[in-house]
């Protein structure tokens, strides 16, 4: 005779009470394709987007009201063209693009790490790029400063001019490390301690100076004619 077969008593089927299902349910929605199925913040966005313009309706009713939507739509996209066509891309994207030519070298750099930079190259004992680097540190500085714009194509010579024209008490000084600038860039002249503290000191200064008067737009392209005749 077959014994009968004993069940446990943890064997032992059981209907769950109301918190127990609860669990239950609750760790049945965690298990990965719940989770997969589950909406996201931009699905919930959406939709509420889309019911919000689903809404909208005129206060007497009538044909026109099917086309609400597109209408709305439509004056939102004629909106942001026309402001891209007046106020055109954003200030900083311009800035970073112009900023990426500095005297002829793709640089992304912003000031201070070009201040550290010099830095570096002073201790290392390194005067030619010490000088450089702490120049470009000048030019980068105003220009995140929108004192002078620096555009690609500007030589040394014509940015001290712009820069005169902010400071016009600095212009020896500042005419006097562009020439240190293309001397030790393009000409191969080793540069000399004196020549980095002195780019260094108007560095600081000016850094630390507020310009007598922004440089127009056109007291700037006067500038620039004058360096290239």
């Amino acid at each position: 005779m077959i014994s009968p077969v004993r069940l446990r008593p943890a064997e032992i089927p059981v209907t769950p009470d109301g918190p127990e299902a609860q669990r239950w349910l609750q760790d049945e929605l965690l298990k990965a394709p719940y989770e997969a199925a589950r909406p996201t913040w931009f699905d919930r966005l959406s939709q509420s987007f889309f019911d919000w313009l689903g809404s909208l309706r005129l206060p007497d009713g009538g044909v026109w009201n099917s086309w609400l939507p597109a209408l709305v739509i439509a004056v939102v996209l004629v909106a942001i063209g026309a402001a891209w066509l007046i106020f055109g891309v954003p200030r900083r994207n311009r800035r970073r693009a112009q900023a990426t030519d500095l005297f002829g070298t793709d640089d992304r750099r912003s000031a201070a790490d070009m201040r550290r930079a010099a830095q570096a190259a002073a201790q290392a004992g390194n005067w030619s790029l010490a000088a450089e680097e702490i120049f470009r540190a000048l030019a980068a500085d105003m220009f995140e400063r929108t004192v002078v714009s620096v555009t690609p194509g500007t030589t040394a010579h014509g940015f001290a001019e712009r820069a005169a024209a902010a400071f016009p008490a600095a212009r020896d000084g500042l005419i006097g490390a562009a020439d240190v600038f293309d001397r030790v860039r393009y000409l191969g002249v080793s540069g000399a301690e004196a020549d980095f503290r002195t780019l260094e000191a108007l560095e600081g200064e000016l850094r630390r100076a507020a310009p007598a008067r922004l440089a127009t737009p056109s007291e700037q392209s006067v500038a620039a004619r004058q360096v290239s005749s």
